[in-house]
């Protein structure tokens, strides 16, 4: 299922006619009609009409619930959170409400309660206060436990870092028995609570599929985990070293899978081969184990409490995301906002729903920062990690890789908007901001130095965000943001927008996002790993990218030339009545240096080419490729292109011939594509009949009140 999320302006409109229909209805008990907005909306309304802002769950504050049992239902506008009184809830949290307890202790400007209560107590009652005034109802992660800050709450538990489980061998059976010991000892504290809704296992393992394959080859040969790799090799090829080493790069000292048992020194992949499906396979294995082991330690520790999953870190690996939707009660993960306009990439959430089969989705942290604050935050972070302890940065992007923007206006202005998209997302069940309070100035203990807070580091709120927020959680409590609208026929005639785009900047703001995106089809058993979107005005045509794909320069090792069969690809195919034309985008990694023990560099640039079958790249004249993603625990490729019009045979922008064309786009390693077409992008861009026909629009409307694209100036074909 791919669906496009309706703007606030349509939401707002269908909020009010269902409000009159639900008037109505009341009125008139024997009336069947309904509204436009879609089914159940009008049950929703009643739930939020009979409930007020502050008090967002009934039962008396849950003084009458028969259990501690929360669950997930169904709605005719998908899964929701009951609570234990059988209630919907849909979950409006604030993570880090914990007084300061984990502020760098030497840090005398941190945020602490201290400072401005006479208990921990009477702190806990203002902020809950606090809390339940700007529309949240639910303490997320590295908060008080509920007994203390009175608000529902989603615990994290650690417990596969704690027992060391992913990382150094999942397969040994010792593991569990110890696993279910600690299980115990960390819900203790919250077992029987009625307000502890369900925990995480652990935060952000991430499931990088590189690291997990290439860890567990440098093991010995006695780690259970890595015995059960190598048979998985053996059994996918078929005992046929040959086979394998037409996929891998074997290291000097192996010549069969024997001999990989015994080796500490991982393979490569081979360019060209298919040894990234193994590796895949492999990500899957790994992670079904570990969801399985921590469903099954945590229903044995606490069996009324519901399993959120790990906080999955900005990013989702796919395959990982299909074995644990079998095991986990809801898929949780974080979010970085794709644009500083609030604008929130369709791609990610369509795909969690669709490898999940409709799991549902709790938002654990999101946020936004601005330059001016008065904490003295520099936005700023540490030295990222992922969980094989190999610190991956980017050198462009060491300094406000996290949603970023230059004011506390701005700031409250995307925030309000990114609220209402995170709300409407398939299947979303609560929305969790990061964090309470900003950050230490200065770092916390990993570095990071970030205006998260709703409130600074002195406790005086950010007016304009709560503000905004508030007004934003009413809408997401009313459930009026849930109306899902279906994308643009797929087959049908693409209608680009006019706009008025900076080929060389570093954002999107400037684009008509909703009006431009492209509808994409992924290959067999795959969902679209990303939102591709094409404009146009008077100098040429324009391409922008927001996609999810990790690269681990591991796999492949040092390599140079890089080889153009494992870059992450763009094809570009157009004719705009001179013929095709065929034009590759191509981002690669310029390096990938071992600094140190535990920290590759890495950076990467985007090319534009014309589109050829070898790896030569023939420069586009007058074309950019702008690359502006982070490959830091949030890999997301980010990209802008331009195409002036005389590179496609023409001297302006056509006037009366249709233009023709098709995008597809190459994940790295050749592990996925999709395309617009539906045509892997090597077959489409051999088949220009094949491409779909394209008019030109005029300037589309901000995606905020309406996403289509205005036809009033349509050029006539």
């Amino acid at each position: 299922m791919v669906v496009a999320w309706p703007g606030l302006g349509q939401q707002v409109r269908c909020f009010a006619r269902a409000t009159r229909a639900f008037a109505r209805a009341s009125q008139r008990r024997s009336s069947g009609a309904r509204s436009r907005c879609g089914i159940g909306l009008a049950i929703a309304l009643a739930i939020a009409l009979s409930t007020s802002a502050g008090a967002a769950w009934g039962c008396a504050d849950f003084s009458a619930a028969p259990s501690s049992r929360w669950s997930i239902g169904n709605s005719a506008t998908g899964p929701v959170l009951l609570t234990p009184c059988g209630e919907p809830f849909f979950s409006l949290g604030v993570n880090g409400v914990d007084g300061g307890a984990g502020a760098v202790l030497d840090s005398a400007r941190a945020y602490r309660w201290q400072r401005f209560a006479e208990s921990r107590a009477d702190w806990a009652a203002t902020t809950r206060r606090r809390l339940v005034e700007w529309g949240f109802n639910t303490a997320g992660a590295w908060s008080l436990p509920p007994a203390e800050i009175g608000l529902p709450s989603t615990p994290g538990l650690e417990l596969g870092r704690s027992v060391d489980f992913v990382w150094t061998d999942p397969f040994d059976l010792a593991l569990s028995p110890r696993l279910h010991r600690v299980a115990a000892d960390s819900v203790a504290p919250y077992r029987g609570a009625v307000r502890r809704i369900g925990y995480f296992s652990d935060n952000e393992i991430g499931w990088w599929n590189g690291p997990l394959f290439i860890a567990y080859l440098g093991y010995p040969p006695d780690n259970h985990t890595k015995r059960r790799l190598v048979a998985l090799l053996r059994a996918h090829y078929q005992g046929d070293w040959a086979a394998f080493a037409h996929d891998f790069i074997p290291a000097a000292e192996t010549a069969s899978f024997d001999d990989l048992l015994l080796s500490r020194s991982p393979p490569r992949l081979r360019p060209g081969g298919a040894g990234i499906r193994i590796v895949r396979a492999w990500t899957a294995i790994v992670a079904a184990r570990y969801y399985s082991a921590m469903r099954e330690a945590l229903r044995a520790a606490d069996p009324e409490a519901l399993y959120l999953g790990d906080r999955l870190p900005i990013y989702y690996d796919p395959d990982a995301v299909r074995a644990m939707a079998p095991h986990v009660d809801a898929i949780s993960v974080n979010y970085n906002v794709d644009a500083a306009d609030g604008w929130i990439a369709p791609y990610f959430f369509n795909g969690l729903s669709d490898l999940s089969g409709g799991k549902p989705v709790l938002i654990t942290e999101w946020f936004f920062a601005a330059a001016e604050n008065r904490s003295g935050n520099l936005n700023r972070t540490g030295a990222p990690h992922n969980d094989a302890n190999v610190r991956i940065s980017n050198n462009r992007n060491r300094t406000g890789h996290l949603m970023t923007v230059a004011t506390q206006a701005e700031r409250a202005r995307g925030a309000g908007r990114a609220a209402q998209l995170l709300a409407a997302a398939p299947n979303v069940i609560g929305v969790h901001w990061f964090q309470y309070a900003d950050e230490p100035p200065g770092g916390r203990a990993d570095g990071e130095d970030y205006n998260f807070g709703l409130v600074d580091v002195d406790d005086r709120p950010y007016a304009g965000l709560t503000r905004t927020l508030r007004a934003s959680n009413r809408l997401a409590r009313s459930r009026v943001v849930r109306n899902i609208a279906s994308a643009p026929a797929v087959k049908g005639e693409l209608v680009l927008p006019r706009a008025d785009i900076s080929p060389t900047s570093e954002t999107l703001a400037d684009w008509p996002k909703s009006a431009s995106l492209v509808p994409m089809i992924a290959a067999p058993s795959e969902v679209p790993f990303g939102d591709v979107h094409l404009a146009w005005n008077e100098q040429g045509l324009f391409l922008a990218t927001i996609s999810m794909d990790y690269y681990d320069p591991g796999l492949l090792g040092r390599v140079s030339p890089f080889p153009r069969s494992e870059a992450f690809r763009i094809a570009l195919g157009v004719d705009a009545g001179g013929g095709p034309r065929r034009i590759e985008l191509r981002v690669v990694p310029e390096d990938a240096v071992q600094t140190s023990e535990k920290e590759t560099r890495l950076s990467f640039a985007a090319q534009a080419c014309w589109y050829q079958t070898g790896d030569s790249c023939a420069v586009v004249p007058g074309a950019t490729a702008r690359y502006f993603g982070t490959a830091l625990d949030q890999p997301r490729v980010i990209l802008k292109a331009f195409v002036p019009w005389h590179q496609l045979g023409l001297s302006g922008p056509p006037r009366r011939a249709a233009l023709r064309l098709d995008v597809g786009v190459t994940a790295f390693y050749r592990a996925r594509w999709m395309s617009s077409s539906g045509l892997a992008p090597d077959i489409s861009m051999a088949r220009p009949e094949a491409w779909h026909p394209v008019r030109l629009g005029g300037a589309a409307r901000d995606w905020l009140t309406g996403s289509a694209a205005s036809t009033a100036a349509e050029r006539s074909n």
